[in-house]
């Protein structure tokens, strides 16, 4: 039987794949039309390089974030790919995962992106979902609620962040060369990022 984090990560891949000409329509419409197709690849061949025997949770991020990093074209694969490498770090060793070690996780991955794509909230990018949702879960975790609960708190954020990126103009990557014609658009990114805190969230409920 596959280990829990080899399930999970095929529960992201499920979801990818479900959503795939979903995120791809988004991108059409502000970038370069291949967000969904790029992670659906991507998360595709993840499924096929991480072990399903894995148990090192760490161990099974690093691998998702090399694959993504080699597999997934465009700016994504960059960040997403770093993403779950710096994860991974934080990760190490560990077969069970606490509330505070997904947050610790959650605040590595922001900060890979950050450095990775020079960006910062506020430029129509998955950032714009990924920080108030880390703010949202951080700050349950210390009120005492459990992972699910928290989780549950920040993905009403992040759906909250994706709404915000409509509003806003892109000054990052493809979409910032329709300057004000990327308002009313929500970003692509955002919403992989956001459907994949739903999909962790649900697999860990069940």
């Amino acid at each position: 039987m596959p280990s829990r984090v080899y399930e999970c990560i095929a529960k992201i891949n499920d979801t990818i794949q479900e959503n795939k000409d979903f995120l791809t329509d988004l991108d059409r419409e502000i970038g370069d039309a291949d967000h969904g197709v790029n992670m659906a690849r991507g998360f595709n061949a993840v499924t096929e390089k991480v072990s399903q025997d894995e148990t090192d949770i760490g161990a099974a991020l690093k691998k998702t974030g090399m694959t993504l990093l080699s597999t997934v074209g465009g700016a994504s694969g960059p960040l997403y790919g770093t993403a779950y490498m710096e994860a991974g770090k934080v990760l190490a060793g560990k077969t069970e995962l606490s509330a505070e070690d997904f947050g610790a996780a959650l605040n590595a991955a922001i900060a890979g992106i950050q450095k990775r794509g020079k960006a910062e909230r506020g430029e129509k990018t998955m950032l714009d979902a990924l920080i108030p949702a880390y703010e949202t879960y951080t700050a349950k975790v210390a009120e005492g609620a459990d992972i699910v609960t928290a989780l549950d708190a920040a993905i009403e954020e992040a759906n909250k962040g994706i709404e915000y990126t409509k509003t806003i103009r892109a000054t990052k990557g493809r979409a910032s060369y329709l300057g004000d014609r990327s308002i009313g658009h929500q970003d692509p990114g955002a919403t992989s990022a956001t459907l994949t805190l739903e999909t962790i969230r649900d697999f860990l409920k069940a």
